[in-house]
């Protein structure tokens, strides 16, 4: 009877030791899920949908950096001239548009312990993802809050497109170096020379167009191009790098000539600016010379300049040589050189694959 109690009691012992164990597990996932994955912004009165995140009875809506990617890379035209970076704009994706005050924004921000003199020092970004620009951007007095504010938006998301080509540079490198090449490897090179306009479907060619665009060179043009952040192109249409469209949809310039028809494209979300920005960089003949610099920085072993790079992107603005010095003195005078080595922390789908 006692070896009876004794092993009841043990048993006992077991399940409050393995419950207690779970309890501890879970809640570090979740505290986790709060400090590393993207920001989730709750609303009552509006239900959204997000492949990663789903939950329909508290009506979540969770824009990630991770949307689909399945589906930006089709019809592209042939002519390299004609890809208008438009196609990537993710308009038809699942991810919704959605505002948030300069204040809750902010709020977040603090929130998720996401400062910016903690990143210069720290190298690491969390990967907050909003999909407008506060309309308030014009009414923060202080010009250095104002920029800070921008930065802290913008930053993620073009870290988030680098570390897409990252990926995708290092596929082509293993590819590369390969005597012989799987069906599947041979399928990705054939997307990848058509999502890079590459007819030749020549490897160098390649290899030249897919790389980063250094992210203190992408915040200047972003902050040049929207007045950082305040511009009616920024605010009506996401547009954060001022391009322009003849054939897509766009908002039409107050101040063009007579005769001049073109547009500035619009984007549903900022993420789709940016790597619509980076497409056009990357594929355009205009900024074959700036393709050519930033290869041959790699040939050497040197780490991408945006000063020196920017030289080679006077023909982006109808202002030529000015609108580089523009660039320079803005990436000097904001010192965003710091943000060049930064990473992107990880998302919540590279939590998911450890549960």
């Amino acid at each position: 009877m006692k070896r009876k109690i004794e092993n009841n009691f043990n048993l006992f012992q077991e399940r409050i030791f393995n419950s207690l164990l779970k309890f501890l597990l879970s809640s570090f996932l979740v505290i986790s899920f709060f400090y590393i994955s993207p920001v989730v912004i709750n609303f009552s009165d509006k239900n959204f949908t997000n492949k990663e995140f789903t939950n329909k009875s508290k009506k979540i809506l969770a824009y990630t950096l991770n949307s689909n990617e399945e589906n930006i890379d089709q019809n592209l035209p042939e002519n390299e001239d004609e890809l208008l970076v438009d196609i990537y704009s993710l308009n038809n994706t699942e991810s919704e548009s959605v505002y948030l005050s300069a204040s809750r924004i902010n709020k977040l921000f603090k929130e998720t312990e996401y400062d910016l003199n903690d990143v210069r020092k720290k190298k690491l970004v969390k990967p907050v993802a909003l999909t407008l620009l506060p309309n308030e951007l014009k009414m923060i007095q202080n010009t250095k809050k104002r920029k800070e504010f921008f930065i802290q938006i913008v930053l993620p998301l073009i870290l988030k497109e680098n570390n897409i080509i990252k990926k995708d540079r290092r596929t082509l490198f293993k590819i590369i170096n390969k005597s012989n090449n799987t069906v599947s490897e041979i399928n990705w090179l054939e997307k990848k020379y058509k999502q890079y306009g590459v007819k030749s479907k020549d490897l160098t060619t390649l290899k030249i167009r897919m790389d980063e665009i250094p992210v203190s060179l992408a915040i200047a043009q972003a902050a040049k191009e929207t007045g950082w952040g305040t511009s009616r192109f920024a605010q009506e249409g996401n547009a954060l790098f001022g391009q322009w469209t003849w054939s897509g949809e766009g908002l039409k310039p107050k101040q063009a000539k007579e005769g001049e028809d073109h547009r500035v494209m619009k984007f549903n979300i900022l993420q789709a600016s940016v790597r619509a920005y980076q497409r056009n960089l990357n594929t355009h003949s205009t900024y074959k010379d700036f393709r050519k610099a930033r290869a041959e920085s790699r040939d050497n072993k040197k780490k991408l300049n945006s000063i020196e790079l920017a030289e080679y992107l006077n023909k982006y603005a109808e202002t030529g040589n000015q609108y580089v010095e523009v660039l320079q003195k803005i990436i000097m005078q904001n010192k965003l050189q710091d943000f060049d080595d930064v990473k992107l922390l990880p998302s919540s789908s590279d939590l998911d694959s450890l549960i």
